[in-house]
């Protein structure tokens, strides 16, 4: 399962992460389809760098030409002028297995949970980190999702 080889590779290499998105609503009990894995992580070039890393070990690339450092270093602008919240990360063996980090949300500022899958130690987003990341984007799956884990917490 690669989800379970994603966890397991950032976790060898000690990058603080929180899986987020549409794989976080499912694994807080909403039904819901993806295929892309998001992610948030420590937004300073230790945990960029280590992400990338283990991205690549996974036979991952960027989607675009960008490094960890530039992430780092153009982040704001990358945010402000081009649009883009997430780095993305795609195998290009198995098109399936697509990993995106959020690069307009820091995990420093959100909370996180463990929790298991067939024994491995998996990071998610808790319910209302995972509310905070879906305000304001304007997709409707979003808001969709905000209603269902709002229920959730209940």
């Amino acid at each position: 399962m690669f989800i379970i080889k994603l966890c397991n590779e950032l976790n060898a290499n000690k990058v603080n992460y929180a899986i987020c998105g549409g794989y976080a609503v499912a694994l807080h009990g909403v039904v819901r389809g993806t295929v892309d894995v998001d992610l948030t992580i420590n937004l300073d070039i230790n945990h960029l760098s280590k992400a990338e890393q283990s991205l690549k070990k996974l036979g991952l690339v960027s989607r675009i030409p960008v490094t960890a450092k530039d992430i780092y270093n153009f982040k704001e602008e990358y945010i402000s002028k081009k649009n883009l919240i997430a780095w993305s990360f795609v195998n290009p063996k198995n098109p399936a297995e697509v990993v995106d980090i959020l690069i307009n949300h820091d995990l420093k500022d959100l909370k996180r949970e463990q929790i298991n899958i067939q024994g491995h130690k998996v990071w998610i987003l808790d319910i209302p980190s995972l509310i905070e990341t879906k305000k304001n984007t304007g997709r409707p799956q979003d808001s969709i999702d905000i209603n269902a884990l709002k229920s959730k917490m209940k």
